[in-house]
This record gives structure tokens, sequence and C-alpha cells, in this order.
């Protein structure tokens, strides 16, 4: 497949310029847009890391780059109503173009794995398998133009500027002000234990969910590992066993709702290929599959509702509160 050259376009996409020096750690009592600021920093940072790789067509760089822009926005509803403000509806949306962008090839990427996992060197096999690299090679063709474009630019500038200097961190009003001074530690454990309930109380119900209800579950799931991953440098000693301890079963919750989306998203996309590889869309029919996977998760859930949610004392063991 042949892989667009770049100019190191990351290099030349800056992102707005940085007024404060942060610190390098998350603290219990840490104000939350100080808070906000170090998480977003890191991920937007993670974001232009792999914009190089990605554009080269790098397969685990366009993992990446998915992962960091998914922490980013998760971040990004985390600490609302913080960062709530007349921008933020603006940078959500380009978010969200970007991700759009990303998915497609990621998603035929994914694909393609499967088939190459289930050929066995077979000549039918290889065949499809041409198909599906032709769709992936246009698919990346279109994602690299969109990364070297003007409106990628605009992106990270406008994200940059915003997480720095956005209305949300200059409002008046009391509670704008209330809510910038909490302190890191009481808007996680109410914000954890707010996703954590929700997650649960649609899991039970997740035998019975449809393909995009299944895939809002996937969602959340997500929303809220990503979110005790990004407050890792909160947890120590008897706190981090426990939260060690959930993301372990969220882990294996998202995998396996992970690979029930795979397996719907490769139906769609294999429906494309209808007219030349008419069985496509059969690898991805698994009835005993789906039941083992929906299984696993079920489980997890189960023990995850066991589990006691976050406390304040789970994410500030210790702590005197900061000025």
């Amino acid at each position: 497949m042949a892989r667009p050259s770049t100019n190191s376009t990351a290099a030349r996409v800056k992102p707005a310029a940085r007024r404060n020096a942060l610190p390098g750690r998350l603290s219990p009592g840490m104000a939350c847009d100080t808070a906000f600021r170090i998480i977003a920093r890191r991920h937007l940072d993670a974001v232009l890391a792999q914009h190089d790789g990605t554009c080269r067509g790098d397969p685990e760089a366009l993992h990446q780059i998915r992962i960091a822009l998914t922490h980013l926005r998760t971040a990004i509803r985390f600490f609302s109503p913080t960062v709530d403000d007349a921008v933020r509806p603006e940078v959500w949306t380009e978010l969200k173009w970007l991700n759009s962008q990303l998915g497609m090839v990621r998603d035929l990427d994914v694909a393609i794995e499967r088939v190459i996992a289930e050929s066995g060197g077979e000549l039918t096999v290889i065949a499809e398998l041409r198909h599906w690299d032709e769709k992936r090679t246009e698919s990346h063709r279109l994602l690299a133009r969109a990364l070297q474009s003007s409106r990628y630019r605009r992106l990270v500038e406008q994200t940059s500027a915003w997480i720095e200097s956005g209305p949300w961190s200059t409002r008046r009003s009391k509670g704008a002000i209330r809510l910038r001074r909490c302190t890191l530690a009481d808007h996680a454990t109410a914000k954890l234990t707010e996703w954590q309930k929700t997650l649960l109380k649609k899991a039970r119900k997740l035998r019975k969910l449809d393909v995009e209800k299944r895939h809002k579950l996937r969602l959340l799931n997500k929303r809220l590992t990503y979110s005790i991953e990004s407050l890792e440098d909160l947890f120590a000693d008897d706190s981090l066993t426990k939260q060690k301890s959930i993301l372990k079963q969220l882990r294996k919750a998202q995998k396996s709702l992970g690979q029930l989306n795979d397996d719907a998203r490769g139906q769609t996309l294999a429906a494309s290929l209808n007219e030349a590889i008419p069985e496509a869309g059969i690898r991805f029919l698994n009835r005993k599959r789906e039941r083992k996977l929906l299984r696993i998760a079920s489980n997890a859930y189960r023990k995850l509702d066991k589990a006691k949610p976050f406390r304040s004392a789970d994410l500030a063991p210790n702590a005197e509160p900061e000025d």
C-alpha cells in the first residue's frame, strides 16, 4: 500500500502558547480548572505525537491517536459544566469530525485483521482481502488529506487556546468560580459515582440491547474507564488496589463490547463488498461468539456491581486541602 509522505505536519501545527506552568501531577486538593488543563494537555499532546505516523499509514499510530482523542473528549465531558461556554460546542464539533475521519480507517484495519486471522491462506480469502485493502487505501488517502488540511490545523489551535484560556476560565459569576475552584477529589468522586451508577443500571439489560444501544453502553464504559485512568495520580495504597480491581472489570467488559461492535461494523463494511464478494458479511456473523462475548461482559458487570463506589478518601488518602 502506498504511504503518502508528510513534511512533519505535526511540527508545523503548534498548540496555543501556554500561559502558566502547571504541576506535573494531579493532586486531590487541586482546583478543577488546573486539573482539567493538565489532563487535556496530556491528551492533546498525545494526539499530536501520533499525527505523522497516522499520516504515513501506521495502523498502531492510528489506534493510539484515536485513544488519545477519546481521552480528550472524555476529559471535556468529565469536567462539564466547569468548561461549558460558547466556544465548547465549536471545539466539540471539530473533535467529533476528527474522530469520524479516523474511525473509518480504523474500522477497516480491524476488519482486515479479522479476515487475515481466519484466512488460512485460502485463495478466495486472498481475493477478498484485495477488495478490503483497496477500500482501506482510499479511506486512508482521504484521512491523510484531512490530517494535513487547514481545518485540522485550526482544530489544534482552537482546542489548545480553549483549554488554556477559553471563556469558561474567566467567567465571573459565583457559580462559575465555585465550579473552577472545586477540588479535584470532590468533583471526581461525584462524577465517577454518577457514571458508574448509570453504567451499571444500563448494563443490567445488556442481553436485551440492540446493536445501537449496546454501542452506547460501550461508550459509557469507555468514558468511565478513561476517566479513572486519567486520575491515576490520585490513587495510592488501598485505593490503588481498588482502582485496579474496578479497571480490570471495566476493561474486560470494554474488550467484549468492543469486539461485538467491531463485528457489527465489519458486517456494515462487508455489505459494501457484496457485489464483488457476496459472502464477505458471513465472516462477521457468529452467534456462538456473540453469546460468549455477552457472557464475559455480563460477568464483568456483575463483579463491578459488587464493588463499592469511589469515595473522597479513595482519591485523597491522608491529603490535606491545598490553598
